[in-house]
């Protein structure tokens, strides 16, 4: 056997990483031997150019998840979430029991869940753990049939492109509304499972949801008679004959609440009975103790498996919109903002000045170093006198390249992309760290692996983006109607769109020095 075969791979790697060690160039330690760990005092910083705007409209079809709810929020004001989607049938041309067994359409049942966790109770009895429901006061729900036509593919572009829709197409969408199906004068999220009967046929129980029961007769005339004919064909017929179900969210009194739900799990379900097909020994349907001929419950499901789309709208305070006005790319800003749904970004420039004034730009003397660069991060402290609680704080802040529309280099070597999404990604985008009262005391954005390929590998130094994100491990991105910047930033990170949360986060001009942001280096310099 070759005497390498029986050398482990990690040994080799070891060999190779001492072998650039001796090399021509040494260095010199100034804080650790390690790379990329947690340390306490930088090496060096440098000063930091961020400043906060208006997003705009944003993408909000083929998201991963969906919102709907009002919500007033002590910080951004209120900003209502309704949604719009398709409603598709399970299969093509649906035969319902034929005539002779005497079908009867007993219930039509809405079902969108909510995200939950559930366990069991001492006595064995469901009890369930929601996820992703912010605030607790009552809104209005009302629940239309949509006449507005959703179209797969743009006609602008021949029909080559899928057709987008934006999040401020909400007028538009409320200008075509049908039929009122149902409305909730004050609907507030459950963690109770719902219950619906079928007398002296079933019970029905769902998971916590929007579970609602719907109007008999409207689907007795819009589905069930229309069996046969050629609305219920096919898909194609039926998306322009029924042409979807709007969701819409308005304010009762308090601050509203909004629920971030996967409308693949919604569906409306056509419950009907029929007499059994049994026979018994002579001959005769099967009955029950009342000498009854037995009825059987079936189903059909109308999914919510096509076309979906988040529209919004806000009301921004004037101290937010003026606060937003003030930063510029050349100073900066003193306080910087993120929120979701269609809200506000911060763009960050790292380098571009001469902070020890020797008339080099910062960056390029750094390349002149030729540091190691063992660490590297931005600390966003948050404004705590803006912030009225806790419980309205974002745990995760996310950042990327604006000009490409991606993820950072230290994003796709993060070790923890395994976790939940909560606390996955966490060594490059660290969770908000909390102070004992619970309050947000800042979030650590570590940028290692950028900064060094910035010094050592010549890489752009493009404007940074950072958001909300209400689950950093998605990292698909939707355009925006309107660029933020000449070069780029056109395209947003789809988990900011669905979060429903902001902050106020001190910017490089805050008024307090010691929680202005910085570029934090810890690094390992050449002799």
């Amino acid at each position: 056997m070759n005497v390498t075969q029986r050398i482990p791979h990690f040994i080799w790697v070891l060999l190779v990483i001492l072998g650039f060690a001796s090399c021509d160039e040494s260095f010199t330690n100034l804080d650790t031997d390690l790379i990329d760990q947690n340390f306490s005092t930088p090496d060096t910083v440098f000063s930091v150019r961020a400043y906060s705007r208006f997003v705009g409209p944003v993408q909000s079809n083929n998201q991963l998840s969906y919102k709907l709810g009002y919500y007033n929020d002590p910080l951004f004001g209120p900003h209502s979430a309704d949604f719009l989607t398709q409603v598709v049938l399970s299969a093509n041309n649906p035969a319902f029991s034929v005539d002779s067994l005497n079908p009867v359409l007993e219930k039509v049942i809405l079902t969108l869940p909510y995200y939950s966790t559930s366990d069991t109770d001492d006595e064995g009895n469901p009890v369930y753990d929601l996820d992703s429901i912010f605030g607790s006061d009552p809104i209005k729900l009302s629940i239309y049939e949509s006449n507005y036509f959703l179209r797969d593919f743009d006609p602008a572009t021949g029909f080559a492109d899928p057709q987008q829709y934006f999040s401020n197409q909400r007028q538009t969408f409320q200008d075509q509304l049908g039929t009122l199906l149902v409305e909730i004068p004050e609907f507030v999220a459950s963690d109770q499972a719902d219950e619906f009967i079928i007398e002296d046929l079933d019970t029905l129980t769902f998971n916590p949801g929007i579970n609602l029961e719907l109007p008999l007769a409207y689907f007795q005339e819009k589905i069930w008679d229309q069996q046969n004919q050629e609305v219920l064909l096919n898909n194609n017929n039926f998306k322009d004959y029924f042409r979807g179900i709007y969701f819409k969210a308005e304010p009762v009194d308090g601050q509203g609440h909004q629920a971030i739900f996967d409308p693949t799990e919604g569906k409306i379900t056509l419950y009907y009975s029929a007499e059994t097909t049994t026979f018994d020994d002579s001959g005769n349907q099967s009955t029950n103790d009342d000498g009854e001929i037995i009825r059987d419950v079936f189903s059909y499901d109308l999914n919510f498996s096509a076309i979906k789309v988040n529209v919004f709208d806000h009301q921004w305070p004037l101290e937010v919109i003026q606060a937003i006005e003030s930063g510029d790319s050349i100073q900066g800003a003193e306080t910087l903002y993120v929120d979701g749904n269609d809200g506000i970004a911060t763009i960050i420039e790292l380098f571009g000045s001469d902070d020890n004034q020797n008339g080099i730009d910062d960056l390029e003397e750094l390349r002149q170093e030729g540091w190691l660069i063992n660490e590297a991060n931005l600390i966003f402290y948050v404004d705590q006198e803006k912030i009225s609680g806790p419980s309205q704080e974002p745990e995760r802040l996310m950042v990327f390249d604006t000009k490409n529309s991606t993820i950072l280099a230290d994003y796709s070597i993060d070790l923890t992309s395994n976790l939940p999404p909560i606390d996955a990604i966490t060594n490059h985008l660290g969770r908000l760290v909390r102070g004992t009262d619970d309050r947000g005391e800042y979030y650590k954005i570590k940028l290692t692996a950028h900064v060094s390929n910035l010094i050592n590998r010549d890489s752009t130094n493009v404007s940074l983006g950072l958001v909300v994100s209400q689950n950093v491990s998605y990292v698909g991105f939707f355009d925006m109607q309107t660029s933020l910047l000449e070069e780029g930033f056109d395209r947003i990170p789809g988990g900011a769109i669905v979060a429903p949360q902001g902050t106020a986060l001190h910017g490089n001009l805050a008024s307090d020095p010691e929680k202005r942001l910085r570029l934090e280096l810890y690094y390992t310099k050449p002799e």
